[in-house]
């Protein structure tokens, strides 16, 4: 098997640099806040360094930019990165606080060469914006130290990559503190020199676990590793470092959001009418939006209309320091039959969905209703409002086969107080509702009043003459 670990050095400071929010001099000080454990080339540039003291690094930059290191923030990010690297490997790793493992082997057919699949994980850190060490190795820790060392290269050679470890200082190899110091007293300084003692000679030096260790970057002890699974649901997270005032300022990383949300849609060949977006504020409770579209919908343009105009309706009760998408609900995709191959085709529906969308987030969600017909006679109960659906869910009989009908109904039948001058048509017998007890039994015509209209009128057999409706 053939191995690929990425090294994640500044994982977190990556992940902040992604919004262009940030101040132009950023670190990650340690929980404690006392040390600086990470920081950005803007900040090396003017004399900050991993280790230093948090005062120093204030004292070269007073206006510096800082983000406290959080375990928890770090473990989410990390499986980001796994649910990316998971479309082009299906056997991956996570090696927390800062590394991704993938078996490759399997996959060289697939892209035609190990260099393809190499250009292919390095093209989508680049397009992330992320920094990784990348090693090949035959055991899963063999590319782990390769990569932690900064040694590793893209080779599926057993030689090379050996030579490469045997390179390795015994600081970097993973012993503990008492072992490393142990064989250096002996002249031992590199990995390959430890490797190269006879067998009985390492094992009886060496403590049970640290000749497994050994053995493990040899391959001749087995160390399996369980595959992870992404979860079935998507979530993911923008950090700001600098808290955000202003909606506009949520747009980009927004659309950023949304990308990724278009990209995971489209690998999982699935489509989503709900989304979820939670603004974090420090001191308030947090901002919940729920996004709902009029049908199934992957495109990111789309999703971010909808939410500007939501943004535009709920203007920001606080600055925000974090916004999360995340979506639970997924439908799965169905071509569209209404298009042919070259998509010339107006598709319609979709122009439905759109328009529906964002009147529901400009409205809200509660401000449209769509008119569904009911298996009743009577006029009054021949309709009901209900949510909007798709604009092809119900069929509808052909209108020449059904009888006028006004397209102003009242809302109660009312008293007709003058003849009219001209009949149209009619009778039109109705009658029902013996089973609800609201029985009726009316003659309905198409009659013009005195004043030109044209009004639906019924005769009803015990109480005389109404007015139903207005044609218009």
């Amino acid at each position: 098997m053939l191995w690929l670990y990425l090294h994640f050095p500044h994982l977190l400071l990556d992940h902040i640099r992604r919004s262009p929010e940030h101040p132009g001099a950023l670190v990650i000080v340690e929980g404690s806040g006392q040390k600086v454990i990470q920081a950005c080339p803007e900040a090396r540039d003017q004399g900050i360094t991993p280790g230093m003291r948090l005062k120093t690094a204030i004292a070269l930059v007073p206006e510096l930019g800082m983000v406290r290191a959080d375990q928890h923030q770090e473990a989410r990010i990390l499986e980001d990165q796994a649910r990316w690297l998971y479309r082009y490997a299906a056997h991956i790793v996570l090696v927390p606080p800062d590394g991704l493992l993938a078996e490759i082997g399997s996959l060289q057919r697939l892209y035609g060469g190990l260099a393809a699949v190499w250009q292919t994980v390095d093209q989508g850190l680049n397009e992330r914006r992320l920094s990784a060490w990348q090693a090949t190795g035959h055991t899963p820790l063999a590319a782990r130290l390769l990569a932690r060392t900064g040694m590793g290269e893209c080779t599926a050679d057993k030689g090379q990559i050996q030579q490469t470890l045997d390179q390795i200082p015994l600081p970097m190899v993973e012993f503990d503190d008492k072992t490393c110091v142990r064989l250096q007293r002996l002249g031992l300084n590199h990995l390959g020199e430890v490797l190269a003692l006879p067998r009985n000679e390492l094992a009886h030096r060496l403590s049970p676990e640290t000749l497994a260790h050994l053995q493990k970057i040899e391959g001749s002890r087995p160390d399996p590793k369980a595959p992870w699974q992404p979860p079935h649901h998507f979530r993911q997270q923008a950090d700001f470092a600098q808290d955000i005032e202003q909606s506009q300022g949520l747009l980009f990383p927004l659309q950023r959001l949304l990308s990724e949300l278009e990209e995971d849609l489209c690998w999982r060949q699935q489509e989503t009418d709900s989304l979820l977006l939670v603004m974090n504020h420090r001191h308030q409770e947090a901002t919940r939006l729920r996004i709902r579209t009029a049908g199934p919908e992957h495109r990111a343009n789309s999703f971010l209309s909808l939410i500007r105009l939501r943004l535009d309706q709920h203007p920001l009760k606080a600055p925000v320091v974090s916004l999360v998408l995340s979506v639970r609900r997924f439908l799965n995709r169905e071509a569209d039959t209404r298009q042919d191959l070259l998509g010339e085709s107006q598709d319609l529906n979709e122009a439905w969905h759109t328009l529906i969308s964002r009147l529901q987030a400009r409205l809200g969600d509660g401000a449209l209703h769509q008119l569904s017909p009911q298996a009743d006679h009577r006029p009054e109960r021949a309709w009901s409002a209900s949510e909007v659906l798709n604009r092809h869910a119900t069929p509808l009989p052909d209108s020449h086969q059904l009888p006028r009908r006004p397209l102003w109904l009242l809302k109660g039948p009312q008293p007709l107080l003058e003849t009219p001058v001209a009949w149209f048509s009619g009778p039109e017998r109705i009658s029902g509702g013996w089973w609800d007890g609201q029985q009726v039994h009316r003659d309905y015509y198409i009659a013009q009043t005195h004043h030109g209209q044209l009004a639906w009128v019924f005769r009803d057999v015990r109480e005389g003459w109404f007015v139903h409706g207005w044609f218009g």
